[in-house]
Formats: C-alpha cells, structure tokens, sequence
C-alpha cells in the first residue's frame, strides 16, 4: 500500500489512447486538459502513458507492453485478477486466442513507429489512474485490477469537479442527477454491496444489486422532480425579464467569461484559474446601467467530451442562453486551441438549441498575444472584437459594440403623456427606455424616446388603455 505524507497531494499518472483519426497534437492538447482537470480536483499529475490503438474497446484500453509500463507507476500486477474460476468453451478459449495474438501483432507495430519507446524514470508511486477517454464498467474494473489503485475516467473526473464546485440547490440537484447516473452501471463493477453478495448465493447477492439500482432510479426520479419545480420558478422569473434586454456569456470553460463578468457589471463575482469555477447562472445589469437596462448573465462553461448527462442536467442553466437577446462567445485567444474550442461550444449550444441567436465573437486575454498575433486574428476574424478585461478602453468598446447592437433594432418616436396619467407610466418608461429629450406644456410632456418595436408598442398601448375618451 502507498503510503502518503501529511499534506502531500496525491499522486495521479494519465493514459491516452491515441485512435485513427487524432493526430499527435491533439492527442497531447487533451491530455494537457486532462492534467488542468485533475490539477482542479486536487492531485499532482507525475507521469502519462500515451499508445495509438485502432480502438479504446479492449479489455485494458492498452496493449500488454504498455500495461506493464502503467503497472510500474502504480505498484500493481498489470494483469488482471480472475475472479470466478468458470470453465470457458473451446470457442471462448479460441476467440481469446485470437484476440490476444492480434493485440500483439498491433502492440509490435504500433511501438516499432513509436519513437518514444524509451522507458520513463519512475521515482515516484501513482495513488491514482486516470483514463482519457470514457470507460465501461468492466475496463474500470479490469484496470483497477491490473494496476492495484483506483481509476478514475475523463467523464468521472468532470462529474466529481463539478460535484465539489456546485455551490446553489439548483447546481447540486443537477451534479447528483448526473452523477448517479453515471455510478449506477458502475456498481457491481466498482464492489458495491460486496459485504451482502456473500454468504446468501447467487440470488441474494444479485438482488441486493438490484435493490440498490432501484433506489438509485427512484433518487434520480426523486432529483428530477425537485429540479422541474425549482425550473419552473426559474421560468416564471424569465418571464418576467422578457421584456429586457438579455446578453448571455458563453464558452470554454476558464476562457475568462466571469472576468468579463464583473467589469461589464461591477459585481463580485467568483474569478479563480480553475476549470468550472463557474457552475451557476450569475444575472448582474450592465453597468454603469444603460438604458433601456441590459442584464448580463454568466453560464457554465463547456469543454471536450463534457458528458451527455451533464449537458442534460444543465439545461435549466444553459437556457438562459436560449432566451438571450445576444451570446457573446468568449474564448481565450491565447490559447492554441481556442479555435477547437468554440468549435465545442457551438455543438453543446446546438445540443440546447440556442445557435440561431444572434451572437458576437469574443477573442478574449489579447494582452498574451503580440501585436502580429493581433492583426492575424483580427483578419481572420473580421467581425469579432479583441479584448483584455484588464483594459478598461477594450471594456469600453466592448460596452459600445454591445449598445450599438441593441440600439440598430430601435426606433426613435415621440410619446405625449398627460399629466393625468403620468404617474402610472412614465416611471417605467424611463427606467426600461431611453430617453432622448423631453418637452412641457399645460396638458402634459413630450418624451422622445429610443426604444424597441415591442418596447414602443408596449407603452402606446398602455398609454391608450389610460387615457381613455370622454362620453
């Protein structure tokens, strides 16, 4: 057994699959990733084993040789423990055969065109396997076998991050959803009830498993209930903004959005170098406050191969991007693969239908790039603005491109109020239009307002349903 010191972060070595398909770059870009998650939950990455495999649906995800290579920075066998002594069929036997003489044949290959097949120095022990790739229960299973240590896949590790940085009911209730739904396959696999499964036979340990599952379904469907009613509060609060002006922050997970955030509104709002240090959705109004006002909100950021089930859950949250006005696609533009990465956040904004709402490209952290670097994403992207939110003339044009996109939809109008009523309306209309001049005479005032067609309508008919004729 490892033995950990006081205060010590425990130790985690990664696995990639490189499969057809990804070239070497890419392979290391996600595994670059993988060493920021797992940083955020808490470990200390000190080694990776990397193979190109033609698929990650073996047994072990890696060949024999590199098993063994994964087994030294764990301690364990690198192979796996059998754990029922059953009898296999001359068929079995032979497919087995097969299957292991072609991942030899693949292994040999695929190391004689590796030219890192020099063997790593290993000084340390990993606590911790983690896989980046999705795992089916039995590869968990298997790989905690050969390797002696605990393993943890990509989708895991996101689920448990996400579980440590919910902090609203609305996010936990989402992260557990998820979070059980990613467990309940996994259970038999993973030693859950192995205290009950002996002693009874077959049956009682089965059933045991499946009473376990059943109680898994019911808490989800139990979660899922809680989650609608608060989901319909949160309906009823966005009805009640329709009639704003919405800007909804969106993108790569650490790509800056909660930065931005708070110096487009002045809030205090959470600002960490970790990824999803944002999990709920923050409504904050531009500030200084425009008029008409303009509510900004930040969204949970995404990132490749977030899980299905997480995207599911969140959907409450990631509507707020469907009834925007306006997304801003923030991205951080001194990142290498940036452009991958809003390649993400269109796809998980497909997933919630929300890519036909007009949006404005974002290149954010420009202060790490030089001005060449500038001018060459500037072309390449001609419509899109280059920020620094520690700059406060791009936060100021940022503000006015945001403001001029509103006011090209306005129309300017003059709405004569009397006396008699003003107190009914033009509280409002000051505070949801802009005023643009205004004149006085013995009935009433004239305000010469910028407002929006459904804003303008909105008042004329209030208007006409207060100032009613005469009999």
């Amino acid at each position: 057994m490892i033995t950990q010191k006081k205060g010590e972060l425990p130790k985690a070595v990664l696995v990639g699959i490189q499969l057809p398909g990804i070239d070497q770059a890419e392979l290391q870009s996600s595994l670059q990733e993988l060493t920021r998650l797992v940083t955020t939950l808490g470990y200390r990455v000190i080694g990776q084993v990397t193979q190109k495999r033609s698929s990650d649906r073996s047994a072990l995800i890696l060949g024999d040789g590199k098993m063994q290579d994964l087994a030294r920075w764990t301690g364990g066998s690198g192979k796996v423990a059998s754990l029922v002594d059953r009898k296999k069929s001359k068929a079995a036997l032979k497919w087995e055969e097969e299957r292991s003489s072609e991942d030899e044949i693949e292994e040999e290959i695929i190391e004689d065109e590796e030219s890192e097949s020099q063997e790593q120095e290993i000084t340390e022990k990993a606590d911790i396997v983690i896989v980046d790739c999705d795992l089916s229960p039995s590869q968990l299973r298997n790989l905690e076998s050969a390797t002696g240590v605990s393993v943890l896949d990509r989708t895991g590790v996101i689920i448990e991050i996400f579980s440590r940085h919910a902090k609203t009911k609305t996010a936990r209730l989402q992260v557990e959803i998820a979070r059980l739904t990613y467990v309940a396959p996994r259970m038999r696999e993973t030693g859950g009830g192995d205290d009950r499964e002996g002693g009874g036979g077959k049956g009682v340990g089965e059933s045991a498993l499946e009473l376990d599952k059943r109680k898994i379904r019911d808490r989800i469907k139990e979660l899922k209930t809680e989650l609608s009613a608060i989901s319909n509060e949160h309906e009823v609060r966005r009805a009640r903004r329709s009639q704003e002006i919405s800007v909804a922050l969106v993108g790569y997970t650490n790509a800056g959005k909660s930065s931005l955030m708070r110096a487009l509104t002045g809030s205090d709002i959470l600002v960490a170098d970790k990824l999803f240090a944002t999990l709920d959705t923050t409504i904050r109004p531009l500030y200084p406050e425009s008029r008409p006002k303009i509510l900004i909100s930040d969204t949970v950021g995404f990132i490749k191969k977030l899980p299905h089930d997480l995207v599911a859950s969140f959907k409450s949250t990631l509507d707020e991007a469907l009834h925007a006005s306006l997304l801003l696609y923030v991205v951080d533009s001194s990142d290498p693969s940036f452009r991958t990465q809003l390649e993400v956040t269109q796809k998980v904004l497909d997933e919630v239908g929300a890519t036909d709402v007009p949006h404005l490209l974002v290149l954010n952290k420009r202060d790490n790039l030089s001005d060449e670097e500038q001018a060459q994403l500037a072309a390449e992207y001609p419509n899109s603005i280059l920020i620094s939110t520690r700059n406060p003339e791009d936060l100021k044009n940022l503000r006015d491109k945001i403001l001029s996109y509103f006011e090209s939809e306005m129309v300017d109008e003059d709405l004569f109020i009397p006396y008699l009523v003003q107190g009914a309306i033009i509280g409002d209309i000051r505070a949801r239009v802009r005023v643009l001049a205004e004149s006085y005479n013995e009935l009433g005032v004239t305000l010469k307002i910028r407002a929006t067609p459904d804003a303008l309508e909105h008042f004329q008919s209030q208007l006409k349903s207060l100032v009613k004729p005469r009999r």
